[in-house]
């Protein structure tokens, strides 16, 4: 009886307790693919920023420098979350990637912030979903909104140097420091469209 009485406690004491302690295994791996790629992503930017100036293209080159920001902010949030889940989390692993001319950095930038808005940061969505990893998923949210802008960023710059319009391009650019959300000077507003933090806390690059 008393066994039977203390594996009942035990039951409890697990059903209370133990699905509680379960982390979200998916989650905090798609976490610290995000972190690795996009602290990759804001050393190459920043490489292609000084590959730019040196074309002289000042503009594009200050386009990339927000995006650079904007991905560190992103690696940032996503290490947030990481830690709240209590993972230990050291230096980003930094993948290797090659600076070319700026129409090339500018296709290759495009390419890869359409694979993370349509395949990657979904993916990591629908599992932090299905884990119910609100901090992940607000983390994936926030990177994969600002990666659809960055995207049109780099075809438009893209297609500005093609035209020979390069200084026509925007050459004042804002970051919000919370969520990474970015915006050129034409299209800012007076709070983050993602986060609604205020214009006056805005990180500016011109």
């Amino acid at each position: 009886m008393k066994k039977t009485v203390l594996s009942l406690i035990m039951l409890g004491t697990f059903t209370m307790f133990g699905f509680a302690q379960v982390k979200p295994v998916k989650s905090i791996e798609g976490l610290k693919a995000a972190y690795n790629g996009e602290s990759t992503a804001s050393a190459k930017y920043a490489k292609f920023a000084e590959a730019a100036k040196i074309e002289g293209l000042n503009n594009i080159a200050k386009m990339f420098l927000a995006t650079s920001r904007a991905e560190a902010i992103h690696a940032a949030n996503h290490k947030k979350v990481l830690t709240k889940l209590g993972e230990t989390i050291g230096d980003p692993v930094i993948g290797k990637f090659d600076v070319k001319t700026t129409a090339d950095n500018l296709a290759d930038a495009a390419k890869g912030e359409s694979y993370e808005m349509s395949t990657m940061y979904p993916d990591f969505i629908k599992s932090a979903d299905a884990e119910k990893a609100n901090g992940a998923k607000k983390s994936f949210t926030w990177a994969m909104d600002t990666e659809r802008k960055h995207n049109e960023f780099f075809k438009n710059a893209l297609a500005a140097l093609k035209g020979g319009k390069e200084k026509s391009f925007p050459g004042e650019w804002y970051v919000c420091p919370v969520c990474g959300n970015t915006y050129d000077v034409k299209t800012m507003k007076e709070a983050c469209d993602f986060c609604m933090t205020p214009r006056d806390k805005f990180e500016v690059i011109k």
